[in-house]
């Protein structure tokens, strides 16, 4: 028995609240409705001056019927706040009960002359709204009847008069065609209403994906508006121009000084090519595209902020291949006669009749032979080089192999290679063995210039840039540094400022760097000393390598 009074309360509650709030306003109207009729009778009966024909027949029955009607409304106003019973139940009760006091009232005003029957409309309306359908039909049945076992009972007891009937026919049909017409109308209009909600939810789906889709698009996205204040920018945008999320009310200016000047040269002239730009030494390079948002004076700007690493990546693809034909049929082409000369200039140099004037020239054809011939070597390494090969792992477990292997082959102490982690668990997106190459051509640089007596000689230090969310390695040396006049030159091919010097291993660890999306850069150090840095493309964001 228990389990049957819960299992019967549980329904009772889920009737009460499987309704749409719509429907609970609905019923509240009523509601109010039935309280502000009861209150106006009781006004009118307290001051003893009920208007004709109110009570004509038979005031007390009136008044007591207004009393009995006035508890009815505030029974039924505790019902719709406590939300029981449930939904149906009360609106077939109460409007049921609408229709006996109302018809019962009728009786003691003088039958359907009192004009009374007109508030049956207004509950046969509110049945056709808020009942289902064929309980609409038998609830307009019932006034319609009620109507009639009213005019019957008082035609016999000669209270009526017999042309009355037809009035009460006539009155039938109208709650017939009110019940009738209102269900029509409350179905249809609670269809558009969920069809309405359904779309409101479609809609602020449709918002939430286009959102989420623009703040995860590799293409960044800035809009401004007329006031050049910027409105909207994605995830991609502030990346790549390094600022902060709380860019709101800002302008362009102080966001990006380069954007904010590249936007004014088209605006001038729409037709004029973007050139692209780097927002720091460390960022990438960006190249922005213009699109206005609107024809009038006040509509905005949208702007597309592309990262042009992996553009780079694949012009470095395909340089390189063509490079690899042409440097190596000019290698082979070459090292054949170099060998022939390095040889003779070595058989030269073991003549015992030379003098020192020769003995000075075979030397230096042969110190030039062996610079050739690593030019040549340096040539084939681009050519050979294989596709990169991206890979997740470890900066600190990695640097740590590297350390003991450079350490070991240069015959330094481990120690001489400071270590310095700005944050832990760095995560990296590259190719380990070309990583290797290039910090091993930095590191071996480093050692040239370094003074021998220093300690440590060397100090790497990784961390990440937060603006960018991009980790870095910087390798840095206690050297006597650069020269300001040369630093703009120095990742140029070919360039040197050592007599037996290539010049090409920074120009070879660059295009390494730029294959893998990452970034090679000379940072002046205001100390004194060396420091190159290897910006790494964040680990998040996969782009085609």
């Amino acid at each position: 028995m228990p389990q049957m009074l819960a299992f019967l309360q549980d329904k009772l509650h889920a009737g009460a609240t499987s309704e749409p709030p719509q429907a609970w306003s609905a019923l509240g109207l009523l509601a109010l409705y039935r309280l502000l009729l009861a209150a106006t009778l009781l006004f009118f009966m307290i001051r003893k001056g009920l208007p004709l024909p109110l009570g004509e027949s038979d005031a007390s029955l009136f008044f007591m019927l207004s009393i009995a009607y006035m508890v009815f409304a505030i029974a039924c106003a505790l019902a719709l706040l406590w939300r029981w019973p449930p939904f149906r139940l009360q609106v077939y009760v109460q409007v049921l009960f609408d229709i006996a006091f109302i018809t019962l009232m009728m009786h003691a005003s003088g039958g359907i002359g009192s004009g009374l029957s007109i508030l049956l409309v207004v509950d046969i309306a509110a049945s056709g709204i808020l009942a289902k359908g064929r309980y609409v039909i038998l609830i307009a049945a019932i006034a319609s009847l009620a109507t009639l076992a009213q005019q019957a009972y008082s035609y016999t007891h000669n209270m009526a008069d017999a042309g009355e009937y037809t009035h009460a026919g006539i009155l039938g049909a109208t709650f017939f065609a009110t019940a009738i017409l209102a269900h029509l109308l409350a179905k249809r209009t609670f269809v558009s209403e969920r069809l309405a909600a359904q779309r409101a939810v479609d809609l602020a789906q449709m918002a939430q994906l286009t959102e989420y889709i623009i703040q995860r698009m590799q293409t960044g996205i800035v809009v401004l508006d007329a006031d050049d204040e910027t409105r909207l920018m994605n995830e991609s945008a502030w990346h790549l121009l390094g600022t902060e999320h709380s860019y709101n009310q800002q302008t362009l200016e102080q966001i990006s000084p380069d954007l904010a000047k590249q936007i004014k040269v088209w605006r001038q002239s729409p037709v004029s090519e973007p050139v692209s730009f780097r927002p720091s030494n460390t960022a990438a390079d960006i190249l922005p595209r213009f699109a206005a948002l609107g024809s009038g004076a006040a509509s905005g700007t949208l702007i597309f902020l592309e990262d042009t690493s992996g553009i780079t990546q694949q012009a470095q693809q395909l340089k390189l291949a063509s490079l690899v034909r042409l440097t190596g049929s000019i290698a082979h082409e070459i090292r054949n006669p170099l060998a022939a000369i390095s040889h003779a200039g070595q058989l030269l140099a073991e003549s015992a009749t030379l003098g020192n004037g020769e003995a000075r020239l075979t030397q230096i054809i042969c110190t030039q032979s062996r610079r050739m011939n690593r030019i040549i070597e340096n040539m084939l390494q681009i050519s050979r080089r294989e596709r990169s090969r991206l890979e997740d792992f470890e900066l600190k477990s990695w640097l740590e192999e590297f350390i003991e292997e450079f350490a070991r082959s240069q015959h330094i102490d481990v120690a001489q290679i400071a270590v310095e982690h700005g944050v832990q668990n760095i995560i990296l997106r590259m190719d380990p063995s070309q990583l290797h190459q290039i910090l091993w051509n930095l590191c071996e640089n480093g050692l040239r210039y370094v003074d021998h007596d220093a300690n440590p000689k060397l100090k790497l230090r990784g961390g990440l840039i937060k603006e960018l969310h991009a980790p870095f390695l910087d390798v840095i040396d206690f050297g006597s540094g650069i020269a300001p006049e040369v630093i703009p030159r120095i990742f140029d091919p070919f360039f040197t400022t050592e007599d037996a010097g290539t010049g090409l291993g920074l120009y070879i660890a660059r295009e390494l760097c730029e294959s893998n999306q990452a970034r090679l850069s000379y940072i002046t150090m205001p100390e004194g000393g060396t420091c190159f840095r290897i910006t790494f493309a964040d680990p998040r964001r996969r782009q085609v390598a």
